[in-house]
């Protein structure tokens, strides 16, 4: 059995992770963004996108790396061997608004091009650490979503 594999089995079911990040949510937006702003004591911002296939919004937490007056989001997925859902959200409507610590930002995502993400994934590493790990335990080239003023 493959490394991948063998660390795929370990995520938690799927269910499990939605409900954790529905309750993240959930909890900041009923405290007004006050708590709720961090997943194991590294910051976090919540996302609100266009579903690719249903067109609803959907907000998610993901880690805050802020970078020149937006943020990069970072399509890891812990190091697996696919992207997240969410990629193909901001893929498809890549105008979005993210939320972090009671700002908002309305944002225009862009892929980062291979020539640009060496100078990106140590901002990256330097936010929030296991990122480097993650590229670590994947062949996939992780994609990072440069978020600027709309």
């Amino acid at each position: 059995m493959s490394d991948q594999v063998k660390k795929a089995e370990k995520m938690p079911p799927r269910w499990v992770l939605k409900f954790i990040t529905k309750s993240h949510v959930f909890l900041s937006r009923i405290t007004g963004g006050r708590l709720f702003n961090t997943l194991g004591g590294d910051d976090v911002v919540f996302v609100t996108m266009t579903g690719a296939k249903t067109g609803r919004q959907i907000t998610i937490p993901l880690m805050y790396v802020p970078y020149n007056g937006g943020v990069l989001l970072v399509a890891s997925q812990g190091g697996a061997p696919k992207n997240p859902v969410w990629y193909n959200n901001i893929f498809k409507h890549p105008d979005i608004e993210v939320r972090h610590r009671g700002q908002r930002m309305k944002l225009h995502a862009r892929l980062a091009t291979l020539q640009e993400k060496p100078a990106l994934w140590p901002i990256c590493d330097t936010h929030y650490a296991p990122y480097a790990d993650y590229r670590a335990r994947t062949t996939r080239d992780i994609p990072i979503f440069v978020c600027e003023s709309a």
